[in-house]
């Protein structure tokens, strides 16, 4: 049963990420190539997942940050805001890009719902269709519970936004890792 269930959640994770915009990805790359620092933010898991794209921009040389630590700096024009919310519509997120938008940054959404108000505040967006909490997305169903899909694809997103990245700056493994902490 448990190979039954690793099949069918890599299967959902591919059938979602295989319909991300290859310019909306392209576009994030060059954003936070351009930004002077990168803020990142999410809630719940999805902030999970955003913590660990903070975590690994750090890893390749960016200045990056997640909403909630207590070193982000203000952030305005020359900023890049990341902000991600399978519904669009969780409030927190929501006052997070609005204040993004207020003091200049671009802010880039990633979201399962291209028309949720979050949308609405984007400069750039990446939409990852996933089930949300107000039910699966028209073909794109899931066994798992709740938003898991989006999250997980969330963070395998990531994760190949760094791995363009690593590409476009030409940086390797080794690169990343003389950033990585030694205090831990």
């Amino acid at each position: 049963m448990f190979y039954d269930f690793v099949r069918m959640v890599t299967s959902e994770i591919g059938l979602v990420l295989n319909t991300v915009k290859e310019d909306n990805a392209s576009e994030l790359v060059q954003s936070i190539l351009k930004a002077r620092r990168v803020v990142a933010h999410g809630a719940g898991r999805v902030g999970l997942a955003c913590k660990g794209f903070s975590m690994r921009l750090g890893h390749l040389g960016r200045e990056a940050y997640t909403v909630g630590d207590s070193t982000v700096p203000s952030i305005g024009k020359g900023d890049l805001l990341v902000v991600a919310s399978s519904s669009g519509e969780t409030q927190t997120v929501y006052d997070v890009a609005l204040l993004g938008k207020k003091n200049g940054a671009h802010v880039t959404v990633i979201t399962a719902m291209p028309d949720s108000r979050i949308a609405r505040l984007a400069d750039s967006l990446v939409v990852l269709k996933a089930p949300t909490k107000f039910g699966p997305m028209e073909g794109v169903n899931s066994i798992q519970p709740m938003a898991s899909l989006f999250e997980q694809c969330l963070q395998v997103f990531f994760d190949i936004i760094v791995l363009l990245l690593m590409k476009e700056t030409l940086q390797s493994h080794d690169d990343l890792w003389t950033r990585h902490s030694n205090v831990d």
